[in-house]
């Protein structure tokens, strides 16, 4: 039994292209101006890195606020419920 790929259609592809550029700041700065497929892929792994980037960020900068507090207050209380959410 041979295993079939499907096939993607140029259609389709111009519609994942005009997704990503509605959700990336950069292209939507450049606004209805519409960049090459492999400028907008380049932009959209510069975009996840830098989304990584910040998430990494936070997460130290949460992980020293939990540090430097007394796990029995009140806003480490309010911050535990938020990160349970």
């Amino acid at each position: 039994m041979s295993s079939r790929r499907s096939r993607i259609t140029e259609e389709e592809i111009n519609e994942l292209i005009s997704k990503l550029q509605s959700v990336l700041p950069e292209a939507r700065r450049r606004g209805a101006s519409r960049a090459s497929a492999s400028k907008l892929l380049k932009e959209t792994c510069n975009y996840i890195k830098s989304l990584h980037r910040e998430v990494d960020d936070l997460s130290d900068r949460l992980s020293d606020l939990m540090a430097s507090m007394d796990t029995n207050s009140p806003q480490a209380e309010i911050v535990r419920s938020l990160l349970q959410s």
